[in-house]
């Protein structure tokens, strides 16, 4: 063999070796393009996952609409007044519909009421004389006393209501005028004792 023929089979040889070692240029392409692949995947993958939950989020959670919304019906909603009538008191009745016990001095009549209506009366009274009236006007029940007796007339007055000073509804005569107070028959000033109370109102009129 010549040393031409024999250099050409020894480098034969090592470029057999070398592919063999290295594998082809064919698998080595596929092997690359295989781990850039790989490599790559997770940074490919990411960003989408990034950009399709981040991107409706803020679109699906904005609480935008939610406030127009409410403004809406606050501003269509109507605002209803309510006006309170003073309630009138009731037919035959000369006193204020708010007051707990009216007298009617000229008629001789006296009422019981309850949030404007009559619940007992009228019935019939006998007030001052002319020489010791009876006052007009509103009073307060001032208190109550059951057996009292006067000392300045020494006379008995059974189921005092008093409204005034020394003035009151009692048990008294329904035919001789009193000095001031309210005569009442025994049942009626029993109903005005058990039914007035302190600081109810008593409204007098002539």
């Amino acid at each position: 063999m010549t040393v031409k023929k024999m250099v050409l089979a020894a480098a034969a040889v090592a470029a057999a070796l070398v592919l063999t070692a290295c594998g082809n240029a064919a698998e080595q392409a596929a092997d690359v393009q295989q781990v850039a692949a790989t490599t790559a995947a997770p940074t490919t993958s990411a960003p989408p996952a990034i950009t399709t939950s981040a991107a409706p989020s803020p679109a699906t959670s904005s609480s935008t609409p939610a406030p127009s919304t409410s403004s809406k019906t606050s501003t269509s909603k109507k605002t209803t007044t309510t006006t309170t009538k003073a309630k009138a008191a009731p037919a035959g009745v000369p006193c204020s519909a708010t007051v707990d016990a009216c007298v009617d001095l000229s008629a001789k009549k006296a009422w019981l009421l309850s949030d404007g209506e009559v619940v007992y009366g009228p019935v019939q009274i006998m007030p001052g004389s002319a020489g010791n009236p009876t006052p007009v006007g509103t009073f307060r029940v001032s208190g109550k006393v059951k057996d009292y007796h006067s000392r300045e007339f020494d006379a008995p007055m059974p189921y005092s209501v008093f409204f005034q000073p020394g003035i009151a509804f009692h048990q008294g005569s329904l035919s001789k005028y009193s000095h001031g107070c309210i005569h009442l028959s025994p049942s009626a000033s029993q109903k005005f004792f058990g039914s007035l109370a302190s600081g109810d109102t008593v409204q007098v009129v002539r």
